[in-house]
């Protein structure tokens, strides 16, 4: 496709949300169950709640597919998005109220098929229209500064208190607190100690060939591990040392719990970070390096204030990679005990409990998106710092 072509027509990319958004409101929007256990009833977006409820969200959702067909202006179909968007949040908000109005002491209402779908093609509409426009790094961070805002927002109003996903929420906040911290300390504290290992090694990795040859087939090797045997052979592993070392026990370490989850994490990331590390000071021009010499600079000095600078984009791409994959794995530290968001879907699975495996998953899926794009704005910072020559 010419760009002449996607100047003047429809979008491609919108042409196609629109049809995947058409087939998807075809699609159950809710479902309405006895119990947060038995399956729900399927519920049409058209029918959660009365026309004069319902028709505002649809014709909202509507618009935004539509103009998400105007390839010439990547603003509008932004802004269909979001209208979209918003009228979904209104059909899930108000038809839960509706649906759960005399349906029982127990009732659940959750956001099914359709939602979930329709969902999906509108937020890959925003990212669509953000590719076109290309917003600088500060502009990114602001816009999910307001995304994460407005989210925390709506929580906060109890505009969906009525969703099962939120009742099993509110029967669970303290725990919920809890998971998170647990979450957010194998998935950075995994990361900063990968990094205090990796870094150096990697630093010595590139200095040392012969190290380098020996090293990555390891970690390599360590990648291909299975997450969930990696987390298993750490249960026998680390249950020796603290029925052993009595100072081990002291401080948590057993064979279950939050040492072996930790420890299995940490050995995951060193391939990203050490690879990175080395590929990162590689890239660094030859020109560079000797001008850097010809000043006299130190072998210490040339890597602090020119290999470095100049490869931490790579560097900081590895660690990208790090932290998405470890905000990942560490939902299964819930299999051995180590907490995190992994309790509450594996406490879902084993009730058949569907809204609790999304209290856990959704938590999940929103840190792993933030964390990448706050990752990418640090990537593309690093890259526009001027590569001068000392």
């Amino acid at each position: 496709m010419s760009i002449r072509t996607a100047g003047r027509g429809l979008s491609p990319p919108g042409l196609l949300f629109a049809m995947l958004g058409a087939a998807a409101l075809a699609l159950p929007f809710m479902t309405l169950s006895p119990n947060r256990i038995v399956s729900g009833q399927g519920v049409a977006a058209w029918a959660v709640a009365a026309p004069g409820i319902a028709l505002p969200g649809l014709a909202a959702v509507l618009a935004g597919l539509v103009l998400g067909l105007a390839a010439a202006y990547p603003k509008l179909r932004l802004a269909g998005a979001l209208a979209g968007l918003a009228g979904l949040l209104w059909l899930l908000s108000q038809g839960a109220a509706a649906l759960l109005d005399g349906a029982g002491e127990y009732a659940r209402v959750s956001p099914a098929a359709g939602f979930w779908c329709l969902g999906l093609v509108l937020m890959l509409q925003v990212a669509d229209a953000m590719a076109t426009l290309r917003p600088g790094p500060g502009l990114r961070a602001l816009l999910l500064a307001a995304f994460l805002a407005v989210l925390a927002a709506i929580l906060w109003s109890g505009l969906l208190s009525d969703l099962s996903v939120m009742v099993e929420y509110a029967s669970r906040a303290r725990a919920f607190r809890d998971a998170t911290l647990r979450h957010l300390g194998l998935a950075f504290g995994s990361l900063a100690a990968a990094g205090v290992i990796g870094f150096p090694l990697g630093i010595l990795c590139h200095r040392q060939a012969t190290l380098r040859g020996a090293t990555l087939p390891v970690l390599s090797f360590l990648q291909t591990i299975p997450s969930l045997a990696m987390f298993g052979l750490m249960i026998p592993i680390l249950g020796w040392v603290g029925a052993t070392f009595p100072a081990a026990r002291a401080v948590g370490i057993a064979g279950i719990g939050f040492a072996p989850a930790f420890l299995a994490l940490v050995l995951y990331s060193l391939l990203p970070v050490v690879a990175n590390t080395v590929a990162g000071l590689a890239s660094t021009p030859p020109a560079a390096l000797e001008a850097a010499r010809g000043m006299g600079m130190t072998a210490g000095q040339r890597l602090w204030q020119v290999e470095l600078p100049l490869g931490l984009p790579v560097i900081l791409a590895g660690l990208r990679i790090v932290l998405v994959q470890n905000v990942g794995l560490a939902v299964i530290a819930g299999l051995i005990g180590g907490g995190g968001y992994g309790t509450f879907v594996f406490q879902g699975l084993n009730q058949t409990a569907t809204d609790l495996i999304l209290l856990g998953a959704l938590p999940t899926v929103l840190l792993a998106l933030v964390a990448a794009i706050v990752m990418d704005i640090l990537v593309e910072l690093a890259r526009r710092t001027p590569e001068t020559t000392p």
